[in-house]
């Protein structure tokens, strides 16, 4: 048996497959990750006064990312539902991009890590945010989108350079 690196995600025949998780320890996990929203500095004065069009779009973005996290499991095939402890999602203006900075953090107590929720839950809120400004600015880019630390399991603790 080879010690290379594999896709847990693949059988020996190389068919795609749910990882059976009942033999692994139940621990404490966290995953936190971050993206951007980058647009035209009007773009984010808008939204920052609170005009924009359709409401209150920070606050929307962080409840879609949140909302996200808890359904992970029916957007991306192979995801395990995770029963989750926690799931906050930050956003804050960010004027020398100019855009928003989008972080999420995700707790669970089990058997298998919650890095796709935090992902997930940034994505989802980062295209909230366009969906609700792309009437002044269709340009905006969501970008970076990235892990930035896990805790918790077999692998234990990583975090991003």
């Amino acid at each position: 048996m080879s010690d290379a690196p594999r896709l847990t995600h693949l059988d020996a025949a190389g068919a795609a497959h749910m990882v059976d998780v009942a033999d692994k320890a139940v621990t404490d996990r966290v995953a936190v990750a971050e993206g951007q929203v980058t647009m035209r500095a009007e773009t984010l004065e808008l939204i920052l006064s609170g005009n924009a069009k359709k409401g209150d779009v920070i606050g929307t973005a962080r409840l879609a990312g949140i909302m996200a996290a808890k359904r992970t499991h029916e957007l991306i095939p192979l995801c395990h539902a995770l029963l989750l402890s926690k799931v906050a999602v930050e956003i804050e203006p960010a004027p020398s991009l100019p855009g928003l900075v989008i972080r999420a953090t995700v707790r669970t107590a089990g058997q298998t890590g919650v890095e796709m929720e935090a992902l997930t839950a940034v994505t989802v809120a980062g295209l909230t945010i366009y969906d609700m400004a792309k009437a002044v600015d269709r340009g905006m880019r969501i970008e970076n989108v990235r892990l930035l630390e896990k805790a918790g399991g077999r692998s234990g603790h990583w975090q991003a350079d």
